[in-house]
């Protein structure tokens, strides 16, 4: 009996013994977990108050100029800028002081990412949140202007005596700002006399018009070679330093339109293919530009005048639909009543849809051509008699 009862006290001291090891571990994990807690958090509240801290001391230490800047300064905003990328040139034209100090002041603007390019008026040594604010201003921003396809260097009038400004009297007008209480305005004169007197090749002619274009009048040079769209141009710039930038976009815009490996299949030069192109724009709606590139083409294969209104009424600085009998008659390199081929020079600016014409006229037999149609829109002829019978019918429903 002894022994027996000396097992069973011996099994209940283990069993009690193995109660306070399992008791023991749980309190150890139970310190561990807490510990690491604890360590977690105050490792998370020092790296606040760390944060907190040095965001402190950076805000103490960023450079900065105060208040809204001295004298007036021309800064371009280009493609693809970021906020940083502008405050960058910000700080290399001495606007604001440091790239922390405008992208700190710009964090607090949803529009500064509406910025578009071009060029502002700014201030030296602003304020990151006067800078901010100038940017954004809509008087700040100057040099912007639109070429539309169909205009000539210089101003044009219509019938009704309505005065269409040219490309150069507009380039006049977006080189205007006032800096510092001075205009910037250069004149259309101004404009006129740098393109006659630069070389066309410093002015940004393309090389395959060069020299073709030293065979045209020197003040039209550069007529055809400015493309249709929007432009940014520097206030405070010179003549010869507007041209320069406006043939920049414009090159790389006629070479969009495949120019000048385009005009190779026409068999005429790419000078030739603008030209045609020019006459093409001003004669014809768009929905008719293939067909007056064929008569174009037909005409010159055939050596016919072209005798088309729109290139004798380019040197009388007016548009009209048609010309008198002496206009027809005075002599002049424009005039394609008297003369055969081409005239020296486009006779305006040409949209991409008539380059695309004049580069792939659509196929056919037509000679002539007369505007039929109250939207502007031609009939075509292959016989002079076909052509006559349709400008009666024009005239007798009041066409012109």
């Amino acid at each position: 009996m002894t022994d027996g009862l000396e097992l069973f006290g011996d099994t209940r001291s283990r069993h009690a013994a193995r109660q306070t090891w399992q008791r023991r571990q749980r309190q150890r994990r139970r310190r561990r977990i807490v510990f690491g807690t604890t360590l977690a958090i105050l490792v998370l509240i020092a790296g606040a108050v760390w944060y907190g801290v040095r965001e402190l001391l950076t805000l103490r230490e960023v450079a900065d100029y105060p208040g809204t800047g001295t004298t007036e300064v021309v800064v371009q905003v280009e493609q693809g800028d970021t906020t940083r990328a502008i405050a960058a040139r910000l700080v290399s034209e001495n606007v604001v002081k440091s790239v922390r100090a405008f992208t700190l002041a710009a964090e607090d603007s949803d529009q500064i990412r509406s910025v578009q390019p071009g060029y502002y008026v700014m201030r030296h040594r602003m304020s990151g949140d006067a800078a901010v604010h100038q940017l954004l201003a809509p008087a700040a921003r100057v040099g912007q202007l639109s070429i539309r396809s169909g205009l000539q260097l210089d101003d044009v009038v219509l019938p009704d005596g309505k005065v269409v400004p040219g490309i150069l009297s507009r380039i006049s007008q977006a080189s205007c700002a006032e800096l510092n209480g001075v205009s910037t305005c250069v004149p259309p004169e101004e404009l006129r006399r740098a393109i006659a007197a630069t070389a066309p090749a410093t002015l940004g002619v393309p090389d395959w018009a060069l020299q073709a274009v030293l065979r045209v009048e020197p003040a039209r040079r550069l007529e055809g070679l400015i493309m249709p769209g929007n432009y940014h141009v520097r206030p405070g710039s010179t003549g010869v330093e507007l041209l320069v930038q406006m043939m920049s976009t414009s090159s790389a815009r006629l070479q969009a339109t495949g120019m000048p490996a385009g005009a190779q299949a026409t068999g005429y030069t790419p000078y030739e293919v603008l030209i045609i192109a020019s006459i093409i724009q001003r004669e014809a709606i768009p929905a008719d530009f293939g067909k007056v590139a064929r008569v174009v083409y037909n005409r010159l294969a055939d050596g016919m005048p072209l005798q088309m209104d729109s290139t004798i009424n380019y040197p009388l600085r007016r548009q009209e639909l048609t010309t008198s009998d002496a206009d027809r008659a005075t002599p002049g390199p424009y005039n394609t009543y008297l003369n055969r081929g081409l005239p020296p020079s486009p006779i305006a600016t040409p949209s991409a849809e008539a380059l695309a014409a004049a580069m792939h006229p659509e196929p056919g037999p037509w000679r002539y051509f007369v505007k039929c149609r109250a939207d502007g829109t031609s009939c075509f002829s292959v016989t002079i008699e076909q052509h006559r019978a349709a400008v009666a019918d024009a005239r007798r429903r009041g066409i012109f």
